[in-house]
């Protein structure tokens, strides 16, 4: 998923990079790309992205709402170090060295520390050598822009069909760092919009800054979410047949504390969450008891790329989430089944 509240790691996929001379030279209107170009472009996305050195202001736009963030990336050898502060709404801040994120909010003196190894980084499905991302996207350079005072190379990759979005992408041509990517639905809309407002890439590495601020804990709560990994037949689930070109990367048995609330009730029972990536963009389901006071009424919202869907089946309250219409999420609630004991 594109970045949303600025939480990693949608960042490795929002905040991502080209490497230039791969693509630069094509023209605008090209055609389709080959399926291992196509490929090879979009891995040299996750690839550039942990490898630049830079700091600047991003922010992320779509449905009427709008959020900004100062971000600072580092990279040392193996080491990749981030830092990402919000700018509104209530503060929070994020640090992340390899692979353990923690975020903190000072107002509340809370900061959670979580292992992300396990929760898939984009793109999942290409790093393992799936060719099959031209089944569902379009590929192709479409010409020279320029975004934050960088000239940037543009990528149009275009959705085959209605089951998921297709995205534009503007990356800087000195250094490859995506600059800016909005998100488009089949009808041409744009229905979010991520980018820099300004930034300078190339920076001295600091990562200083994020070590010794993970260290300043004290006087705050620390919660540290524990993930297990599971399967969905373990569970007592079955999914049938996810959205065409989707494939489960991940499954994992969590406890959904809520960092807000210093007297979360620990005792409450894990939820299952298993994520399907179509290798571009993804979608979590989350499996929970229904439990009356927490589960009112169904929702069903929009908010820029990302659509919810919530609602009962049988004892258990169950939540599709994903950057895709709303049709691919009911086609996965529609998918899960309780097994039969």
């Amino acid at each position: 998923m594109l970045l949303r509240v600025f939480a990693p790691f949608s960042f490795a996929w929002a905040i991502a990079a080209f490497v230039a001379p791969a693509w630069g030279q094509a023209a605008s209107g090209a055609a389709s790309a080959p399926p291992s170009e196509a490929r090879a472009w979009l891995l040299r996305i996750h690839d550039a992205a942990s490898r630049r050195n830079f700091q600047g202001t991003f922010i992320v736009s779509g449905g009427g709402a709008m959020a900004s963030a100062r971000i600072a990336h580092f990279f040392e050898g193996p080491n990749q170090y981030e830092r990402i502060e919000s700018l509104d709404g209530r503060q929070r801040k994020v640090y992340r060295h390899n692979d353990v994120v923690q975020t903190v909010w000072p107002g509340s003196h809370i900061a959670m520390i979580e292992q992300r190894g396990m929760l898939s980084s984009f793109p999942a499905l290409l790093q393992v050598g799936d060719d099959g991302i031209s089944e569902w996207y379009d590929v192709h350079a479409d010409g020279v822009d320029r975004v934050a005072g960088h000239d940037a190379n543009v990528l149009v990759v275009r959705a085959r069909d209605t089951v998921r979005y297709g995205y534009r992408l503007w990356a800087d041509r000195a250094s490859g760092l995506l600059l800016r990517a909005d998100v488009v639905a089949v009808n041409g809309e744009v229905l979010e919009t991520s980018a820099f407002s300004d930034v300078a890439i190339g920076i001295r590495s600091q990562p200083e800054i994020v070590v010794h601020a993970m260290k300043r804990l004290d006087g705050y709560r620390v919660v540290r979410p524990v993930l297990t990994p599971t399967r969905l037949d373990a569970e007592g689930w079955s999914m049938r047949a996810p959205a065409p070109g989707f494939r489960q990367v991940s499954c994992v048995r969590r406890q959904m504390e809520s960092p807000g609330d210093a007297a979360a009730d620990a005792s409450q029972p894990p939820v299952i969450q298993s994520i399907y990536s179509d290798g571009l963009t993804y979608v979590s389901v989350f499996i929970e008891p229904f439990r009356a006071d927490r589960h009112a009424r169904p929702l069903l919202a929009v908010m820029g790329a990302t659509s919810t869907l919530a609602q009962r089946q049988g004892d258990f309250w169950i939540t599709v989430v994903g950057d895709t219409p709303v049709a691919t999420l009911k086609t996965f609630f529609g998918a899960l089944e309780r097994r039969k004991p």
